[in-house]
């Protein structure tokens, strides 16, 4: 297994097919919620993911301030389902924002939760900022992580 980041413009075709097949697997199929997935803002992200032979096993975007929100964001943060409980989210969420604040030298990251991980993206320090409401029918608090 191997931790990947790349733009874009760097991902080959079979590898934004299946990142693009795990995002929907988990949040169009398993989730049960359709919602434009293909949103135009894959193009500026980096897209760190963990790669097993022909599975995403971890995966986040990662957008650069200006692209959803003022600050920098994670999101499309997922575990594959078999691969759930290895420590893979946790590992997935240390890199997301090691590259954030390192390489990109931000202080601020915005993210747009599910409600019920809220205790898991508090345990990094994201604090909420936002009443939870429902997006595409799904609990969702606004967090955000200050360094």
């Amino acid at each position: 297994m191997e931790w990947m980041y790349k733009r874009f413009d760097e991902l080959t075709a079979l590898e934004l097919y299946q990142i693009i097949k795990a995002r929907i697997d988990v949040f169009v199929v398993e989730q049960d919620c359709p919602y434009p997935e293909l949103d135009n803002h894959d193009q500026a992200a980096v897209h760190l993911y963990l790669h097993h032979d022909k599975d995403i096993v971890a995966y986040a975007r990662l957008l650069p301030p200006g692209s959803t929100y003022c600050q920098a964001s994670i999101g499309r943060v997922l575990v594959h389902s078999n691969y759930r409980g290895g420590g893979y989210g946790k590992e997935l969420l240390i890199r997301s924002i090691d590259y954030i604040i390192n390489e990109w030298q931000e202080k601020e990251i915005k993210i747009q939760g599910q409600e019920y991980l809220r205790r898991f993206y508090g345990s990094f320090g994201f604090e909420e900022i936002s009443d939870v409401y429902l997006e595409d029918g799904i609990p969702h608090v606004d967090m955000l992580l200050k360094k």
